[in-house]
């Protein structure tokens, strides 16, 4: 039985580096298909969170081992942002009323931070439009080009496959390697409070 290696495909990575993967692999396809799109750079995303202060959270869920339950919990605790849930099929997370909808809020927020597949996308962006909100906020994983183009077209920011809660915590000094806040400031490796 003879087997042949698979036909490999140099990638070029985005911190300049290059590497060899199987030009079947998911992740070549990935590769492949050229994101053409770029959202608001660190800069610009830093100033948007330090601007707001208001956040909806679309697709927010009661449930503590979903992302969107872990981010709301941060963005909570933070105190920064005044936040609304909208979730339709849900009534209080974290102790705060839920919205069925971004139309059902009694403000509008700055931010809507959405938790939502990439084909729901295109709708919230449409409902955020109808609201005035000035920004939409597309968590990590998830990516909509054409949303994103569409949204910005109408004058929307669009920031896509970002974590808010990461972003927040980047700029505010607070970020440990894994994602959670160390409450610890200090140049030291290490440090103790």
């Amino acid at each position: 039985m003879s087997t042949t290696a698979p036909d490999l495909e140099t990638v070029d990575l985005q911190n300049g580096l290059t590497c060899s993967i199987p030009a079947s692999s998911p992740l070549a396809q990935l590769l492949k298909s050229q994101r053409t799109w770029h959202g608001p750079d660190a800069i610009q995303r830093r100033r948007i969170l330090r601007e707001a202060k208001s956040v909806a959270i679309v697709g927010a869920s009661p449930n503590p081992a979903r992302s969107s339950y872990f981010v709301s919990t941060y963005l909570q605790q933070s105190g920064d942002y005044d936040l609304y849930f909208v979730n339709p099929n849900a009534d209080e997370i974290l102790g705060q009323p839920v919205y069925r909808s971004l139309a059902d809020l009694p403000v509008v927020p700055d931010i809507v931070d959405v938790f939502r597949k990439a084909s729901d996308i295109p709708q919230v962006v449409d409902d955020a439009l109808a609201i005035g909100a000035r920004t939409v906020w597309v968590q990590l994983g998830i990516w909509n080009q054409e949303a994103a183009e569409y949204g910005e077209s109408k004058g929307l920011t669009i920031v896509m496959d970002r974590c808010i809660k990461v972003e927040h915590a980047r700029f505010h000094g607070g970020l440990h390697l894994l994602g959670f806040d160390t409450g610890v400031i200090s140049s030291k490796k290490g440090a103790q409070r």
